[in-house]
Formats: structure tokens, C-alpha cells, sequence
């Protein structure tokens, strides 16, 4: 899935970051959730899954983005 095709509900590209470093919350065309962040070692998921980190702000305006 190309990122394109995504709808991307945090962030806006300006600021301390750049447009595509940043943590993000992303919404696909499925209504499921992509989550961007720092890789994170707090314990070892199932294989083919990954944990990642996003400051709880980020978290914050994704439900604000959703309405929820």
C-alpha cells in the first residue's frame, strides 16, 4: 500500500519534523489504522507484528481527526 492511498489524520508536515519522519496516524480505505513512530523493545510481539511508540498527543488529534 503506498502512502498515497492513505489518509494521514496527525501532523502537517511543518515544524521541528519533516513531512514524513514524524509519528503519524494514518487511516487506510479499509478503515483500519497505521501508526508511525519510533521502533520500541518493550517486549517481543507475535512474529509479523511491530510495536512502534507515538507521543500520546499524537494518539490525541488522530481521535479529534476521526470525531471520535
Amino acid at each position: 500500500m503506498a502512502r498515497e492511498e492513505l489518509t494521514r489524520l496527525t501532523g502537517n508536515g511543518n515544524g521541528e519534523c519533516g513531512e514524513d519522519d514524524c509519528p503519524n496516524v494514518y487511516l487506510t480505505k479499509h478503515g483500519t489504522v497505521i501508526v508511525q513512530g519510533d521502533v520500541s523493545d518493550a517486549f517481543a510481539p507475535p512474529q509479523g507484528e511491530g510495536l512502534v511508540e507515538i507521543p500520546e498527543s499524537v494518539l490525541r488529534e488522530a481521535v479529534r481527526a476521526l470525531g471520535w
